[in-house]
């Protein structure tokens, strides 16, 4: 006897964070058909615009939501009102920052910043779609984290750490909201091709369009499996890291590349 794969039904009203550009803005518009509802929110209101425009081109239907996820009380306020539109299936929390973004190193400040918004803005994303799916019996979370979490990387401390905290977190989330019909994933990318990584100036291995990116987890989330780390060897990379003893992953660790800015 042959063992199935549990297979979701298919969302047909998403919130997506961090939807201006990039793979936020991928994901909308990897979502985006006749028949589907679109919660899109960002900081930058052209960039939000213009994937509105794109996500309508492909017949669904748009609400653009302008807010900082840093804070709490415009995020549950955006949350809520989508919900009354309708009813939400799956709240992807995509928003998030780098030392590239910042336009600077990581430093003291940055390193707050970089903080602050990968993980309470993640917090704040996720903490009041738990009521809401609650509410409605039932729902899916998804939580990007980053293959840069599953160890903390010498090359960018801050934003590995940030990456590794939600990533504990939404896995924690997975088993403690099952009962409630809520299933959570936490997406690991590599290197994806968005005005984050425009700003490296160190080579990145498999790195990939957004596009790409975008199609990969919108089909991998049908399943909502309790990680959706890619590329594939990239993966398995990190989690070899993750596992060797520090003695030997340190100063392998300490080959990579710094990560720079290009001013």
């Amino acid at each position: 006897m042959t063992k199935t794969r549990q297979t979701y039904r298919r969302p047909r009203s998403v919130f997506i964070t961090g939807a201006s550009s990039g793979l936020g803005r991928a994901l909308a518009v990897a979502y985006a058909e006749r028949g589907m509802t679109l919660f899109i929110c960002g900081r930058n209101a052209d960039g939000l615009d213009m994937t509105a425009a794109a996500c309508r081109d492909r017949k669904a239907a748009v609400h653009p939501y302008i807010f900082d996820v840093n804070n709490a009380l415009e995020a549950t306020s955006a949350l809520n009102d989508a919900n009354r539109i309708k009813p939400i299936d799956l709240v992807i929390a995509n928003a998030g920052v780098s030392g590239g973004v910042l336009g600077t190193k990581e430093n003291a400040l940055s390193t707050q910043q970089i903080l602050k918004t990968n993980i309470f803005g993640v917090v704040n994303t996720i903490l009041p779609s738990i009521d809401i799916m609650k509410q409605n019996g039932g729902g899916q979370l998804a939580i990007i984290s980053s293959i840069a979490g599953y160890r903390g990387l010498s090359s960018c401390p801050a934003y590995s750490a940030s990456k590794a905290c939600v990533k504990a977190w939404g896995e924690g989330l997975r088993g403690s909201l099952k009962p409630d019909r809520i299933a959570v994933s936490v997406i690991c990318p590599g290197f994806i091709e968005t005005p984050m990584t425009d700003k490296n100036q160190f080579k990145m291995p498999f790195i990939m369009r957004p596009e790409k990116a975008a199609r990969i987890i919108r089909s991998r989330l049908t399943r909502a499996p309790a990680i959706i780390a890619f590329p594939r060897i990239m993966a398995f990379g990190a989690w070899l890291g993750s596992i060797l003893p520090a003695c030997v992953a340190h100063p392998i660790m300490g080959l990579f590349p710094k990560k720079e800015t290009r001013f």
